[in-house]
């Protein structure tokens, strides 16, 4: 399953994550692989695709990172997946 992961930086504030990051990485469980990131242009939040078989691996994952950051979880679909489903149903 595909999920977007749209992360507000709390305060605001990129700097903490950014040096969490340079020190720790991104701390994912095994199970759950990254695909790509988009920051706003105000630096404010990060959106992230992930991939996992296991979604509770993503709370895992959150609990890393929950003091700088709110999470907002969305399993989203390719667009090709989306249309060979609603042309079937």
């Amino acid at each position: 399953m595909l999920f977007m992961v749209i992360e507000s930086f709390k305060g605001g504030d990129p700097k903490p994550v950014g040096e969490r990051f340079r020190r720790c990485g991104r701390m994912l469980p095994e199970g759950v692989a990254y695909h790509a990131t988009w920051v706003d242009a105000a630096g404010a939040r990060c959106f992230q695709v992930m991939e996992t078989s296991n979604p509770d691996l993503l709370q895992a994952w959150m609990r890393h990172w929950e003091d700088l950051i709110d999470f907002e979880i969305i399993p989203v679909l390719t667009s090709n997946d989306f249309w060979a489903k609603a042309q079937v149903e």
